[in-house]
């Protein structure tokens, strides 16, 4: 079973559960997770863990996200996409400049209403199924941080613009919040996740180039370069397999442990004396 973590540039019209369906196919093992879900009509990068680094999923989704989306100005749909029904239309009258002031506006902390189309769950079950049988139920709201956002053109009846995002930023949602400031309406047309922490979507691979064998797994050690990497000997390292509490000697709140050029572990901070520290993961 190979064990690595791969690039995937996602097709439009796919949902992330049918890329990870297509590579447990081509791999020939369900041991596989991607670190993100990217909407059906959304392409780009998609961070597949495959094998053992599936355990790396928690922290790769943690990352920052980059992306390059469009808005098609004078209709809003259900979905805040494209694909959605159409609930409103209407004309619309904007300059660059102000466009480039309100989406300025969105940068740094703040707060988004999930959208109701999504998988979010509320008591159990996810949005989307509530808005499918016309349920009413309350968002939840979510804290966000916009990174950077900048235009980069407008033309029409489009906007497309830049942006770099925390975890867990609906751009749909983001979408419908900067047309309210425009006092206009709008939908998401397009859109492409061009980085994800340090992933760039020139790195990544489609299905196609894949299934023929053109890719290139990236190790542990290469997508954990931003963590601190202790290297550890055969006394320690006979601690540590059997997920011992071991003396901290890293400065951050985790670490990876190497024993002969191979990380073995990632140690966290003990919560109850911060001197030590307590497994996270285990590659052993």
């Amino acid at each position: 079973m190979p064990n690595g973590i791969l690039i995937v540039n996602k097709e439009p019209n796919m949902t992330s559960r049918d890329v990870v369906n297509e590579l447990t196919k081509i791999f020939h093992t369900k041991k596989i997770g991607h670190t993100g879900t990217l909407d059906p009509i959304a392409t780009g990068v998609l961070v597949i863990c495959i094998g053992n680094t599936t355990k790396l999923c928690e922290l790769l989704t943690s990352h920052y996200k980059e992306y390059i989306a469009t808005i098609k100005l004078g209709i809003k749909t259900d979905t805040l996409d494209i694909t959605g029904h159409i609930l409103e239309q209407s004309s619309f009258n904007l300059n660059k400049k102000d466009i480039i002031k309100v989406l300025s506006s969105f940068i740094g902390p703040s707060i988004q209403e999930v959208p109701l189309y999504s998988a979010v769950k509320i008591n159990g079950k996810k949005l989307y199924d509530y808005a499918r049988h016309n349920e009413k139920v309350e968002l939840p709201k979510r804290n966000i941080d916009i990174k950077n956002i900048e235009l980069i053109n407008y033309k029409d009846d489009e906007i497309t613009f830049k942006t770099t995002v925390s975890k867990g930023t609906y751009i749909r949602s983001l979408i419908k919040d900067i047309c309210d400031k425009l006092n206009t309406i709008g939908t998401m047309s397009s859109l492409v996740r061009t980085k994800q922490g340090d992933f760039l979507v020139e790195q990544s691979y489609t299905l196609e180039d894949i299934k023929n064998n053109k890719y290139k797994l990236l190790t542990i050690e290469e997508c954990l370069t931003n963590i601190e990497t202790i290297n550890i000997n055969e006394e320690l390292y006979n601690q540590v397999k059997n997920g011992a509490i071991i003396e901290k000697k890293f400065k951050d709140n985790i670490a990876c442990l190497k024993y002969q050029n191979k990380i073995i572990a990632i140690y966290q901070t003990y919560h109850k004396d911060h001197n030590y520290a307590k497994p996270f993961k285990m590659f052993i």
